[in-house]
């Protein structure tokens, strides 16, 4: 057996696991062990909040039985992690709140089931930022996550956790979940490809929400094959989820290798502003250089709506987090204060000791945003705004194939830096929060790196064409080793 399996994509595990190279046991106790290593220790890196050692074996061992007799799928003892908002039936799920520290839930999330009708081992779940509102994720109740690559700087969020283990080899792949970048954020300061499906694809269901008309899951991995991998299993149309679009799923493993000599790449004038950093924008078109080689072509084009993106975003985010959060209150849902005197100081109390300070922000703003007097002048202003974004990109892709540009304005900053300036930090979603405005697809790539930092490339899809991202990363990957750098010293 091999001392270096952590290094093995999805693909290669699996076909590992069906040549019998190794058992799923073997390759689970390793990432275990790593975990143990590298993660769960002073000056660990920190992207679990729940390692589910015994569960983790004893369903690896059922899948080598169910191996044996004949009965495995593509997934079957595959290792993987779950970011820590997804609803495990008898498993601590927490959103990286003090609110939920103790929340054990009686039921999956459609995602999670997804994974477990096919037989996948799940290690743990993933640390995140609070409720998943944060770029950096500092704002875990449990700590925060550091970035393997270097320590001293954040690996993004909402995301942070999974995109840690994943670029430090602890599990070869994760779920995440993307608002407004959460996704692709943390996969271009970590060196991974993360997407984004068009909104509806995969079920919310059992995801806890923060914002209920933007959110949505979708993979983490090494390589876009992998990523095909994981939505393969994570579409599906779901009764339970009304946001859930009745849409064929294809196998998105099937058109990788596909030409794509003749497609049109769009590159916004509004995503290379003046402002950008020099070497982002040489690193990413760099990137962009190489699509060319492989037959593409590049225009320009407007997406003239974009900078209205991040005031329409932090009005409907916020709106959106208000009313959802309204049930953790210490008697639905949440932590419960001590002794409280009255109903009302049972609410305040509990509240105000378990949201950290960027949710009781967000809490705030969208509570002003959706007040008597204020919900015409900024809520259904900003859905309006929304609406302008939608319109820009389906004008824009009505000449080109897909859109590219820079996922971060630059790579990893280090922790602290931002923390005290809340405004500073929004800003590293500029590039990211119109894609989920408009519903759209949007992955990122590694695309290279800065001062030892990876730098992600960001592709924005037409709806429901994931198929067509993918094989296009696909390619990219062909001819590109980005995805193939792993930090040191792990």
């Amino acid at each position: 057996m091999s001392t270096d399996m952590h290094n093995l994509t999805l693909a290669q595990i699996s076909k590992g696991l069906e040549a019998g190279d190794f058992t799923s046991v073997e390759i689970t106790q390793h990432f275990l062990d790593r975990i143990d290593t590298l993660d769960q220790n002073d000056g660990g890196i920190n992207s679990f909040i729940t390692v589910t050692k015994d569960q983790a074996l004893a369903d690896a061992k059922a899948a080598d039985e169910r191996r044996a007799a004949g009965n495995a799928t593509a997934w079957t003892g595959v290792p993987f992690a779950h970011k820590d908002i997804f609803c495990t039936d008898g498993t601590l799920t927490t959103c990286g709140s003090k609110m939920l520290s103790n929340f054990v839930p009686p039921y999956d999330a459609t995602v999670v089931d997804n994974f477990k009708q096919q037989g996948a081992v799940c290690l743990g779940k993933t640390n995140m930022d609070e409720f998943a509102m944060g770029s950096s994720n500092e704002s875990s109740f449990f700590g925060g996550v550091k970035n393997p690559w270097n320590k001293e700087t954040i690996p993004g969020g909402s995301s942070g956790g999974s995109a840690a283990a994943v670029a430090a080899r602890l599990v070869p792949a994760a779920t995440g979940t993307d608002t407004g970048g959460s996704i692709r954020q943390p996969a271009a300061l970590c060196g991974l490809t993360g997407l984004k499906p068009t909104y509806g694809r995969c079920s919310r269901f059992g995801m806890i929400a923060f914002a209920s008309s933007l959110d949505q899951a979708g993979p983490m991995t090494q390589t876009a094959e992998d990523a095909a991998m994981m939505l393969n299993i994570m579409s599906s149309f779901d009764e339970k989820d009304s946001t859930s679009i009745d849409q064929a799923v294809p196998d998105y493993t099937d058109t990788l290798n596909n030409d794509i000599a003749g497609k049109v790449i769009g590159l916004p004038k509004e995503f290379f502003p003046d402002s950008l950093d020099s070497e982002m924008a040489a690193t990413v078109k760099a990137a962009i250089s190489e699509f060319e080689k492989l037959g593409c072509t590049v225009k320009e084009i407007s997406l003239p709506s974009t900078d209205l993106a991040i005031p329409a975003y932090y009005v409907v985010a916020p709106a959106e987090c208000s009313a959802n959060l309204s049930r953790m209150d210490g008697v639905r849902f949440g932590h419960r204060c001590d002794d409280p005197k009255d109903i009302e100081d049972l609410y305040k109390r509990s509240r105000g000791e378990g949201f950290g300070d960027e949710v009781k922000r967000r809490i705030m703003i969208g509570t002003y945003a959706l007040s008597t007097g204020f919900y015409d002048a900024y809520y259904v202003k900003a859905q309006q705004i929304r609406r302008l974004i939608k319109n820009d990109f389906v004008k824009a892709f009505e000449g080109v194939d897909i859109i590219m540009g820079p996922v971060t304005p630059t790579p990893a900053f280090k922790a602290g830096e931002h923390s005290g300036d809340p405004v500073e930090m929004y800003m590293e979603d500029k590039f990211t929060l119109s894609c989920n405005l408009a519903g759209l697809p949007g992955m990122s790539i590694p695309a290279g790196q800065i001062n030892g930092l990876p730098v992600g490339l960001q592709m924005i899809g037409n709806y429901w064409d994931e198929a067509n991202m993918l094989n296009m990363a696909h390619q990219f990957q062909q001819v590109t080793d980005h995805h193939k750098q792993t930090p040191a010293n792990i």
